[in-house]
């Protein structure tokens, strides 16, 4: 009995079966479509935060070496996940790359890992969102009540964060509207955050000091490796690419383009922030909680540092839209194999998109983000991600040797060394979390589990397949 059970929890799905679940998806995204899904995701309010902060307190003007280090590990993760889109081009990422990989209970835990990534990141960042949108109404005389400022606190007066409710159903309205509809949104809106960081970039050209860079590694270069460790998490957001697989069209070509080429923007947007920043301020003036509006009022612009406010919301925003939209796809993808509830998977053929799976993680995420304090659980996201980076990394080595699965398009370089220093410099990050963060991840994982031996076992359609 036990052999048996041991053996069907590493059955595994194939392709075919999946590509004929998700044919059913209107393939209308190309290559552009997903850079901007992309950069949507990665690009958040980090941008104008962590280049100061790291420079002020672990790098220096070295920060910017900090962030080009993060990109190199970042990058080998993405050309794996860009190997797995190409050879699996189907909904729900690295939960159905494991399923057909290594095996069901491999791909129930990531896929419970990435619940838990998409759906804390837009929750606290719909918070953030809150907060700002709060801060920018107060300019015009108009003020939120305090009991409708923040999470379920009687204690301290407050009942719900009714911003961060509305924006959540709002991104989810948007969504519900067809792919086409919300990609056209998200592009217009990543190129008004992209253009925000490059006027901030070539008007900070301009205040430049090059004394500021001196010394340029104050920490020596273990400074600048210590600080690509917490920048490193600025990166995340370039796997929710994979998860829109089955709506892109030639994904061999396109999904590589979206998944590596949203990276290379990020990088160069980080850098040229980092350089500039530092640039314009002494990197010991930088430890503050705005540091690109800090260094924007010290040389007397203030009136950028007012746009830069935009440039947060617009980048929160579109974060938003691509973590709920991979968030849906995701939870359509597990219900599908019957792992959860096989409602959550029906397809809305007016809209071409799975609306309950669409409403369901809408509806918990506005729950989480207005009446949760989120505080102590965002670290989570990390962990989250670095789990789904490590499987997928390792996993294109038994990817290559199934002869039932052709690519024609990305495979990554120097295999298979450079998808094992991927996975192993994954393993690295994951010790260097803190030992609370470890903890809180040991519990979600095990609730999973109960989940999944307690449910998902018994009613997942491989199982149904497997008694036949």
């Amino acid at each position: 009995m036990e052999i048996v059970m041991s053996q069907n929890i590493f059955r595994k799905e194939s392709l075919a079966t999946y590509l004929g679940s998700d044919k059913q998806f209107v393939k209308s995204m190309n290559g552009i479509d997903l850079m901007t899904l992309g950069i949507g995701a990665i690009i958040g309010t980090g941008i104008f935060i962590l280049p100061g902060t790291v420079a002020a307190t672990t790098a220096g003007p070295g920060v910017t070496l900090s962030f080009f280090f993060a990109a190199i590990v970042c990058a080998l993760a993405a050309m794996c996940y860009a190997e797995f889109a190409s050879a699996l081009p189907v909904a729900g990422s690295a939960y159905s790359y494991g399923n057909v990989v290594f095996g069901e209970i491999v791909g129930w835990v990531l896929g419970w890992a990435l619940i838990l990534e998409y759906m804390l990141a837009v929750a606290s960042v719909s918070t953030g969102w809150s907060a700002y949108f709060a801060s920018f109404i107060e300019s015009f005389g108009i003020k939120i009540p305090t009991a409708l400022s923040g999470p379920f606190d009687p204690a301290h007066g407050t009942y719900i964060n009714i911003v961060a409710v509305l924006i959540v159903l709002f991104v989810g309205w948007i969504l519900s509207h067809g792919i086409s509809t919300s990609i056209k949104i998200n592009d217009v809106m990543v190129l008004v955050k992209l253009a925000i960081i490059v006027i901030f970039i070539v008007i900070g050209i301009f205040f430049i000091k090059p004394r500021n860079y001196h010394p340029f590694l104050p920490y020596h270069l273990f400074g600048s490796l210590k600080g690509a460790t917490t920048v490193f998490f600025a990166f995340l957001g370039f796997d929710v690419v994979a998860a829109s697989s089955a709506e892109v069209k030639n994904p061999q070509k396109n999904m590589p383009i979206g998944i590596i080429g949203s990276l290379i923007v990020a990088t160069v947007l980080y850098m040229g922030v980092s350089i500039v920043l530092t640039g314009m301020v002494k990197y010991t003036h930088l430890d503050v909680a705005n540091p690109v509006a800090f260094a924007l009022k010290y040389v007397n612009q203030g009136w950028l540092a007012d746009l830069l406010s935009l440039g947060a919301l617009v980048g929160m925003f579109t974060m938003m839209i691509s973590m709920t939209y991979s968030s849906s796809r995701l939870v359509y993808s597990i219900g599908r194999d019957g792992l959860l509830p096989n409602f959550i998977s029906k397809f809305d053929e007016k809209h071409q998109a799975p609306q309950r799976a669409l409403w369901i993680v809408t509806i918990i995420i506005a729950f989480m983000g207005g009446l949760v304090s989120l505080d102590q659980l965002t670290n989570l996201v990390n962990i989250g991600t670095l789990l789904a980076f490590t499987a997928v990394s390792f996993g294109v080595i038994p990817l290559r040797k199934r002869s039932d699965i052709k690519n024609d398009g990305f495979k990554v370089p120097l295999y298979p060394v450079l998808p094992i220093i991927s996975g192993l410099a994954c393993i690295g990050m994951i010790c260097l979390l803190s030992a609370e963060t470890l903890i809180n991840a040991a519990i979600w994982f095990i609730l999973g589990l109960i989940i999944y031996f307690a449910y998902g076992y018994r009613h997942s359609k491989l199982s149904h397949l497997s008694d036949k």
